[in-house]
């Protein structure tokens, strides 16, 4: 009896921060893309400055925020997650560097963000791999 309720407590509980996860994850997307695609009207609703390339940035860093906590609770290794957020964060990084050149920066840096984020995508594909169960082939 104390083990079925011990399971639904468990159960419970998992949900809970199932729930919790997901909700801050789209919150954090929500906020993400809204500074990422509307800069003026997030900087008007929050009193920031309005700084084009900076919010282009911390929307791309928000977003990242949401993927790793939705990446969490796909994958459940933290190795798998992290790198899933560092290529999807520097992949749009770096489209940032390269949209907003004119804003600033230097012409390397949409490359060397780019680079950063092709080697986490080499990275996440190994680690990926190294997770799954090896099959076993008769000889």
């Amino acid at each position: 009896m104390t083990e079925v309720r011990e399971r639904r407590r468990t159960s419970a509980a998992d949900r809970l921060v199932v729930g919790v996860v997901a909700f801050i994850a789209l919150g954090m997307l929500v906020a993400g893309i809204w500074c990422w695609t509307a800069p003026a009207s997030f900087a008007a609703f929050t009193n920031w400055p309005e700084h084009e390339h900076f919010l282009h940035d911390a929307g791309v860093f928000q977003m990242g925020i949401g993927v790793m906590l939705l990446g969490a609770l796909w994958w459940r290794d933290v190795i798998a997650v992290v790198l899933a957020g560092a290529v999807f964060t520097n992949a749009l990084h770096a489209l940032n560097h390269a949209l907003d050149l004119d804003l600033g920066g230097r012409p390397s840096d949409p490359w060397l963000l780019g680079i950063v984020a092709l080697l986490a995508l080499v990275a996440l594909v190994v680690r990926i791999r190294s997770l799954r169960p090896r099959s076993r082939t008769a000889r």
